[in-house]
């Protein structure tokens, strides 16, 4: 299946590393020119290093805190000073963050929510007028399935994701007359450095697989998931194949969201 990637211009927040990293790998792959934003310049240089061992393609990295607007407007701004134009938006961006109401303090919401769903609002406003000019485009917003069925313990991501599938759906009623896409995918359990850390940590005497199945035997499909899974998905929404699929959310999740 052709995709219609080669030649289109995506930024990816977060792309340094985990879901963003194997995204950016795979645009990239699919003939995809790739901006990629975090704010760590090391890990920024190792994602672009790797992906033009892997593709033979140059990535454009800018390091920036997606949490600023101002640092959203200057990431768009360089990444359509470097190739002219921009089609594709991800906003991966984010960290977990996982307690109990009590235990979430102002500052804690309010970082949580400056970056996940601050992030999403501005490197969105200004990735759009761009987008017009192309005469269309696709944005994916990375969220979580605790967004659509909060559990105990799950704040303060759980209220940022859900805010998350709110603007997506609000943005894809609006941006549809310019032929821009807006879809969320909600992620599950994918193995992250956080999973590898865990990992290591307390069952180094298992291979990944054994720890794989272990931690996901309340898993319909008995594992963690992988990030070229979600991947997969992404791409596919970003792409020409998705043409008529926006407003939407993707559970990738094997199974454990208790909502469609």
């Amino acid at each position: 299946m052709n995709l219609g990637l080669t030649d289109k211009v995506a930024l990816i927040t977060g792309g340094s590393k985990g879901i963003g990293f194997q995204t950016a790998l795979d645009l990239s792959a699919e003939g995809a020119h790739v901006a990629i934003v975090a704010r760590s310049e090391e890990h920024l240089q190792k994602a672009k290093d790797e992906i033009k061992e892997k593709t033979g393609r140059e990535v454009l990295t800018i390091s920036a805190d997606v949490s600023q607007e101002s640092e959203c407007k200057r990431a768009v701004d360089e990444a359509v000073a470097h190739f002219g134009k921009l089609h594709i938006l991800v906003n991966n961006a984010g960290t977990a963050a996982a307690k109990a109401f009590e235990d979430v303090d102002g500052e804690a919401w309010q970082n949580d929510l400056d970056l996940k769903l601050g992030g999403t609002i501005h490197c969105s406003r200004y990735a759009i007028p761009h987008m017009k000019e192309q005469g269309g485009g696709a944005i994916v917003n990375l969220a979580a399935v605790v967004a659509k069925t909060p559990p105990a313990s799950s704040l303060p991501s759980s209220v940022s994701r859900s805010a998350g599938l709110a603007l997506t759906q609000a943005m894809s009623k609006d941006l549809g007359k310019h032929n821009i896409r807006v879809n969320a995918v909600c992620i599950g359990l994918i193995r992250s450095d956080q999973i590898e850390k865990m990992w290591q940590n307390n069952r180094p005497d298992l291979t990944w697989d054994e720890f794989s199945h272990e931690t996901g035997k309340g898993i319909p499909l008995g594992r963690i998931g992988d990030t070229q899974e979600a991947s997969n998905v992404i791409t596919f929404l970003v792409s020409d194949a998705a043409s008529y699929v926006t407003g939407t959310s993707v559970n990738i999740d094997g199974g454990s969201g208790n909502a469609l």
